[in-house]
């Protein structure tokens, strides 16, 4: 028996014959892969889009910009959203890169030669192709690696792109503060720089297998798929039975039963509802920021108007927050409530300085450290939610937590934002927003107190079994450990 334990033992770590042969070649994919993630995001007048629009360049109201143009991003992510998350695995990744490249040229096209009010609309509807197709890039890397290297090309990855993001926003702020660049210029620059994106999408490596159509079965598989079939030739099935049982071998019908069965995990539970509802307030405010700071400092020249240094110092403290969130130790299963309320507090009484200061710097300073905040429990969201899933369940897990996160933005931009809705102006807005955040700080310091107090209250019986509820995410790892769910089979 032993003898067998170490034969697997050095078949699963020695490496396999087409590795041996080509040792390099998924470093040499992934630094390519890792390349587009930061061109793609080279685009200095994505920060000046808005200030663009309000400019004499365009010439639109800003009710029109925030009632008509913008609340049109959020309804164009929201519809194409579930079918490229679809697409994207069938189609193995690249073809939608391929879209999302074409979308952003797209969207400079428009703003370059676009005048009228329904061209903007379409470039807003581009933008948000163009934000639904991340999913792509975030989940092509893992389709190039083997699963132990995973949390390593993610973290490479996922630098790349904030690299690509910061570098954008500085370049952007030098062109308009130091180089005195028009916003015009400026989006023929971005067209440039996509246009190189873009031509980079065509030489990426095309992955043979995905995560749920385009699975690869191994051994034990293959050789049950063949029994199967041998024992349904030999005991013919009823046509509606064969149906039945394709219905119920199909995709769709695995990816929502996984669903069904994850939904019972606490920690999931928890994290889950967090980013569904915190992301729904951070990307309303993120769209309707750059409003704001033109209507608290309608800078006359160009070069005054700081957005992409803002973007740029936001980015890179949104990174140092991730960075350490890394680092904290602590008992969710505990505290994940009361941390959260902490933060969601934090970011109500920063949407309150931004929609009632007069000060551009004191705007500025709360939306960096709003961005950092959000920021700083994204990685450990993440963590608590895949520590207990497989790869094919984290990405169904989070695909669903972004599109309800995305249903929920849309319903509060009709109501709030749209012009068929109250049409608030942006001051109104950020009203709203900072008595959601307060809404939500509520609800996650009641829930805190609640898990809290039956902490203490059941403190000593916990304390007799020691193995049941010593670890950091108990809950969580209890499951992970019993009975880790993979396809839905538990």
């Amino acid at each position: 028996m032993a003898v067998t334990e170490d034969l697997k033992e050095q078949e699963e770590t020695s490496p396999r014959p087409e590795e041996k042969q080509k040792p390099q070649l998924w470093k040499w994919s992934v630094i390519f892969l890792c390349l587009y993630g930061f061109m793609a995001q080279l685009k200095p007048g994505d920060s000046f889009i808005t200030p663009l629009l309000l400019s004499l360049e365009k010439n639109f109201t800003r009710e029109e910009v925030t009632n008509e143009i913008t609340p049109v991003l959020s309804y164009s992510y929201m519809v194409v959203l579930v079918p490229v998350f679809l697409l994207t695995d069938y189609l193995r990744y690249k073809p939608v890169l391929i879209l999302q490249s074409l979308s952003h040229i797209s969207v400079w096209l428009i703003l370059l030669l676009g005048t009228s009010l329904l061209e903007m609309q379409f470039m807003e509807f581009f933008y948000g192709i163009t934000m639904a197709a991340r999913v792509a890039y975030s989940s092509y890397v893992f389709s190039l690696v083997a699963p132990s290297l995973y949390q390593r090309v993610a973290s490479y990855s996922r630098t790349s792109v904030l690299l690509g993001v910061f570098t954008s926003s500085a370049l952007g702020q030098l062109c308009v503060s130091v180089g005195e660049v028009s916003y015009g210029t400026l989006s023929k620059i971005s067209l440039g720089f996509v246009i190189f994106g873009f031509a980079l999408t065509l030489f990426l490596p095309w992955p043979k297998q995905s995560l749920f159509f385009n699975r690869k079965l191994q051994g034990p598989e293959e050789a049950s798929s063949a029994e199967l079939d041998q024992m349904n030739r030999d005991c013919p099935q009823p046509t509606a039975a064969k149906t039945v049982s394709a219905w119920r071998n199909s995709v769709f019908f695995q990816m929502l039963k996984e669903l069904l069965n994850v939904v019972r995990l606490p920690q999931l539970q928890v994290w889950s509802l967090w980013w569904i509802f915190n992301t729904a307030g951070y990307y309303l405010m993120v769209y309707y920021v750059h409003v704001l700071w033109n209507e608290v400092y309608p800078a006359i020249e160009n070069k005054h108007v700081y957005n992409g240094g803002v973007d740029a110092a936001s980015t890179l403290l949104s990174a140092l927050a991730s960075f350490a969130a890394g680092y904290v130790k602590i008992r969710w299963s505990l505290w994940s409530e009361l941390v959260i309320g902490i933060v969601t507090a934090l970011q109500a009484g920063l949407l309150i300085v931004m929609s009632t200061t007069s000060n551009i710097w004191v705007c500025y300073v709360t939306y960096a450290l709003f961005r950092s905040a959000y920021q700083f429990l994204v990685p450990i969201a993440t963590f608590q939610i895949a520590s207990s899933l497989t790869k094919e369940l984290c990405a169904l897990v989070f695909g669903v937590n972004t599109f309800l996160a995305t249903i929920l933005k849309t319903i509060i931009t009709i109501i709030i934002a749209d012009k068929r809705g109250l049409a608030l102006a942006v001051h109104p807005q950020f009203f709203v927003y900072s008595g959601y955040f307060t809404l939500l700080a509520v609800i996650y310091f009641g829930a805190a107190a609640n898990v809290i107090i039956k902490h203490f209250r059941n403190e000593k019986p916990a304390t007799l079994n020691q193995n049941g509820d010593i670890e950091l995410c108990s809950t969580v790892m209890v499951a992970n450990d019993a009975e880790k769910l993979t396809n839905g089979v538990v």
